[in-house]
């Protein structure tokens, strides 16, 4: 059952963000992506585009081929497109595309999270076959990097999505988010929140 769209994003302190090596900027903004397109999800849309906007803000020190600056860009430029700003809304579009077309070296550039927890023979498996256990996870990563090029195809204005679909987006996201902190939360999320349409 879903946990609505109206539920607070998680929160971290300060040294469960330092132990996994996060920042309190990769936390606002995935909390500022959430709530935004759960502002989406209630048919809120001028404060679904300031929270795009604000995750804009916050995704520029990650690096121009991060792909959640490129979900932040993608997203506002949709939501300016629906508010008539076609302008500005096809520079950021043009944007939020190259940032998913370029972001191959930061996937290459991740690790496989080390998950095995539920017994001694489970974490002894997972480092005997690390690499078989690795390719998993890229064919993963792969996978949402190729979704989010779909949806972003073509070279035009960026379509909003519907709230029905926001709603399905937050589901699941909260359904299938890691537990841990890591870079493959960090694409899920990019992937998965991203409510922009070629």
């Amino acid at each position: 059952m879903s946990a609505g769209p109206t539920s607070v994003p998680e929160q971290r302190t300060l040294g469960a963000l330092a132990a996994a090596g996060w920042s309190e900027a990769d936390v606002a903004w995935e909390n500022a992506i959430e709530t935004a397109v759960v502002a989406l999800a209630e048919g809120d849309v001028a404060a679904a585009g300031e929270g795009f906007a604000e995750c804009v803000r916050i995704a520029r020190d990650f690096g121009e081929f991060d792909p959640r600056l490129g979900t932040s860009r993608a997203n506002r430029a949709a939501v300016l497109s629906a508010l008539g700003r076609g302008k500005a809304a096809g520079l950021l579009a043009r944007d939020g595309r190259r940032a998913w077309q370029g972001c191959d070296g930061w996937v290459a550039a991740m690790t496989a999270p080390r998950t095995a927890r539920s017994s001694l023979f489970h974490m002894r498996m997972e480092q005997r076959h690390r690499d078989a256990y690795e390719e998993r996870w890229r064919v993963k990563w792969t996978a949402w990097v190729a979704e989010a090029r779909v949806r972003l195809a073509g070279e035009g204005s960026l379509n909003l999505a519907k709230p029905a679909d926001a709603v399905e987006a937050l589901d699941r996201w909260r359904r299938e988010r890691p537990a841990m902190l890591n870079d493959t939360r960090k694409l899920m999320a990019a992937a998965v929140l991203l409510v922009a349409n070629g």
